[in-house]
């Protein structure tokens, strides 16, 4: 693995997940109601569709890539309508007190979820295209180079979900029931208003 590659990936890597969208929402919310590791496993979920667009784009899978864009007004209309529904379900949630400890189905659950709703932005490859193709992955593919920028690539996504799951988990017991109540109809409102906005792109 190419040392400089693996670097210049986790600051790629990093650089797109740190600007909070839906699912910078998503973890927030989580590791303030559940905890740090719900948090984390919220941010895994982009973290691995971040490497699995990287992988498309870095080793040139033409064959997925060219599904993934000709089917794109299906997936943001799809993930469109899952972000309203998740913004409505989170903004008419109950505060309640949050459990001692969860299974780790419910914290897989959660993993599918932001996954699925990454997974669903397809001009994400696009991104990735453009930025493996100025790093020198262009037109000859060199898979040593592009594993190594995967790589990266979901180290850097994946440390940013660690700062921020752990960072929003530390104010989780300073929250009562009010305040939980409160960051369910922000969190909720914020949610739905990023579905209404990828639906009036189609």
């Amino acid at each position: 693995m190419s040392p400089s590659f693996f670097a210049r990936g986790a600051v790629i890597g990093f650089s797109i997940a740190a600007p909070v969208g839906p699912i910078g929402v998503l973890c927030i919310r989580r590791s303030l109601k559940d905890g740090a590791l719900s948090g984390f496993a919220a941010g895994m979920g982009a973290a691995t569709a971040d490497a699995a667009y990287g992988c498309v784009a870095g080793f040139g899978l033409t064959a997925v890539s060219g599904f993934l864009i000709r089917h794109g007004t299906a997936l943001r209309l799809l993930g469109g309508m899952f972000l309203c529904y998740l913004g409505i379900r989170t903004f008419l949630s109950r505060p309640k007190a949050a459990p001692n400890s969860e299974c780790a189905g419910n914290r897989f659950s959660i993993y599918a979820t932001t996954l699925l709703l990454t997974i669903a932005n397809p001009a994400t490859i696009l991104s990735f295209a453009m930025v493996f193709a100025a790093l020198g992955l262009g037109s000859r593919i060199d898979y040593l180079a592009a594993g190594s920028l995967v790589a990266g690539v979901f180290a850097g996504s994946a440390a940013w979900w660690l700062v921020l799951s752990v960072s929003a988990g530390h104010f989780r017991t300073r929250l009562n029931d009010a305040w939980i109540g409160v960051v369910n109809r922000v969190s909720g409102a914020i949610l739905a208003a990023f579905g209404i906005y990828a639906l009036s792109l189609l």
